[in-house]
């Protein structure tokens, strides 16, 4: 049965990447699976359809042979689990690239988040002013940590696995605050990710949906 997504009808960051559908995407192209993208609008969303495959009413999903599942890390690992290489064979590798793809949506991402958040939609906030250093802090503290922990490696175990999938994900989300530029490392870590011939068709195939149309 052919995989089908669903995505943005129009996504909020204008077709950079940022939507969690790249995600998805990036996974399913590594592995060399073919599928359809149902693209939803703000309202489908939280319409019974679509609450039914996202009780949270976001995006995205993934529906295969009668499953349907929500959250993209759940989505990413089921992907590397059954189709394609994104878990290494080693039982003891494969246990530490999972617990990377934990660390990226656990650890590494609500930090950032809630930097997204206290720019974007509480910039005009009172409390805004003695907050947002504290939550940058926060994020740089992360960042510290992750970076010495990369070092010198082109991934954060060995071979490219769905543990960097997910972290260099994550990661994008930090760039347009300027942050992640501030740790060459993982900047350069970041651009490894994006230049993957995978990674550069999801982002064609989403930013494809968001053009301006004449």
């Amino acid at each position: 049965m052919t995989i089908t997504i669903t995505a943005f009808e129009r996504s909020p960051d204008g077709g950079k990447g940022l939507a969690r559908d790249t995600r998805v995407r990036w996974a399913l192209e590594e592995a060399g699976l073919p599928y359809d993208v149902r693209l939803v609008s703000f309202r489908a969303m939280k319409e019974p359809a679509h609450l039914a495959l996202h009780p949270f009413g976001q995006i995205p999903t993934y529906e295969e042979d009668g499953l349907a599942l929500f959250e993209t890390g759940a989505i990413v690992f089921h992907i590397a689990q059954h189709h394609g290489h994104l878990l290494p064979a080693d039982g003891h590798a494969r246990a530490r690239a999972i617990t990377w793809m934990f660390a990226a949506v656990n650890t590494v991402e609500p930090p950032i988040l809630e930097l997204v958040t206290a720019r974007i939609f509480e910039g005009d906030k009172p409390w805004t002013k003695e907050r947002l250093p504290l939550v940058e802090e926060r994020v740089r503290d992360r960042m510290k940590r992750l970076s010495a922990r990369l070092g010198d490696a082109d991934w954060l175990d060995g071979e490219f696995s769905a543990g960097d999938l997910m972290m260099v994900s994550v990661l994008l989300r930090l760039r347009p605050s300027g942050i992640l530029d501030e740790f060459p490392v993982l900047a350069a870590y970041v651009a490894r990710g994006e230049a993957r011939p995978a990674y550069q068709r999801a982002f064609e195939a989403q930013l494809a949906v968001n053009a301006p149309h004449p």
